[in-house]
């Protein structure tokens, strides 16, 4: 049974570049109507001309920025809370505004963004909502001290939003992404020596692209999911069911960017 999406408003915020962009142009393939959401510095409206679809400058940190944006695309069937930083600091090097941003952007945007695009939802007593969290959403990756917390934070939005829209018709979920290659990654993809460590924890053995989330993205957020919500889908590769490695140079080698088994 294929995604359909036609006759269907879809919001993406974080639309221009990484998940975002991939999200935005599954969606839009599938017969959506995709407004892509995202600063206006990343050029939104000439992103989303690129593939049939529409773009608004959005600062997710800004409640009257986001409400003129939803103002513009209309009531959304489908909100994809996206927009997201990393900064990478060691614990003790994180600054007081690299936790303030973090937070502002990843945890206060995704809640502004889920609360504006229910609440024109609730009018019609159906959605369906995807946040972009992350397997950091659970364990404690150096380095990302922020970072992680934003992403533990927003479960407890997931658990709490899936609770309190399920009675109008509105399902939320959240997608987990492992190690994915995107411009904040590609130098970390573009280093072998730290990638194949890495990967060896990964039973996929390799990282995750932007249009492979995008896919697990459009399936929750389409009618094939029409009884899920409140659930995380974990986007791994299977990593968060490993525990001590799956890989070894006894049966594998690595190439370049990931496991492969011996002949």
């Amino acid at each position: 049974m294929p995604l359909d999406f036609a006759g269907k408003v879809a919001v993406v915020t974080g639309g221009a570049n990484g998940i975002g962009l991939a999200a935005a142009k599954t969606l839009a393939a599938a017969g959506g109507e995709v407004w892509v959401f995202d600063l206006q510095g990343e050029e939104p409206e000439k992103v989303a001309a690129g593939f049939g679809a529409r773009g608004c400058g959005a600062d997710v940190t800004q409640r009257a920025s986001l409400e003129a944006a939803f103002a513009k695309a209309g009531v959304p069937d489908v909100v994809v809370a996206n927009a997201g930083i990393a900064p990478f600091r060691d614990f003790f090097e994180t600054t007081p505004q690299d936790w303030d941003r973090a937070l502002a952007v990843n945890l206060s945007g995704a809640f502004h963004t889920v609360q504006i695009g229910a609440r024109l939802m609730k009018t019609r007593r159906r959605g369906a909502i995807v946040l972009t969290a992350s397997t950091n959403s659970y364990d404690g990756e150096s380095d990302l001290t922020a970072y992680n917390a934003t992403k533990a934070g927003l479960l407890g939005l997931l658990h709490t939003a899936a609770n309190e829209l399920g009675p109008y018709g509105i399902r939320i979920n959240a997608v987990c992404p492992g190690l994915i290659r995107t411009r904040l990654t590609e130098a970390y993809f573009l280093n072998p020596a730290a990638l194949k460590p890495y990967f060896q924890h990964v039973p996929l053995g390799r990282g995750v692209n932007p249009e492979e989330v995008a896919n697990a993205i459009a399936f929750l957020a389409s009618d094939l999911a029409s009884y899920i919500t409140g659930a995380t889908l974990l986007v791994d590769g299977g990593q968060m069911a490993a525990k001590f490695g799956t890989w070894n140079e006894k049966t594998a080698r690595f190439a370049t960017d990931h496991w492969e088994l011996l002949p």
